[in-house]
């Protein structure tokens, strides 16, 4: 049972993962989006590697505070770790982004596992 079993994704804050909030803060910044992303994308890819090779998992809810802003270029962490498995098949996960030891966005993500097509 991976209860407790933590997955770290490093990435650069850029592309897709930036906003300038329609240029209303004149600087591009890590979007709540794009953090949320990040922290499902940590979340799915710790669940495939507990998963039969027929299955996978989907996202089903998010619970996030974006607590802090990171720049573009900053080099941050996603961090998601298994909380529960109920039913096998429902995935509860703690998730965070964290930009060196300074917290970004914190809360919790659920998947469903789901079979492949």
């Amino acid at each position: 049972m991976p209860v407790g079993q933590t997955l770290e994704h490093e990435f650069t804050v850029e592309g897709m993962l930036l906003t300038d909030v329609g240029g209303t803060i004149g600087v591009k910044v890590l979007s709540t989006p794009g953090m949320i992303g990040m922290m499902e994308r940590t979340a799915a890819m710790l669940a495939l590697e507990h998963l039969p090779e027929d299955t996978a998992t989907v996202g089903f809810e998010v619970c996030i505070k974006h607590v802090a802003g990171a720049f573009e270029g900053a080099r941050c962490v996603a961090r998601a770790t298994v909380r529960e498995i109920a039913d096998g098949r429902k995935w509860r996960f703690d998730v965070e982004v964290l930009e060196g030891d300074r917290t970004l966005g914190v809360g919790t993500h659920e998947r469903r596992t789901v079979q492949r097509a």
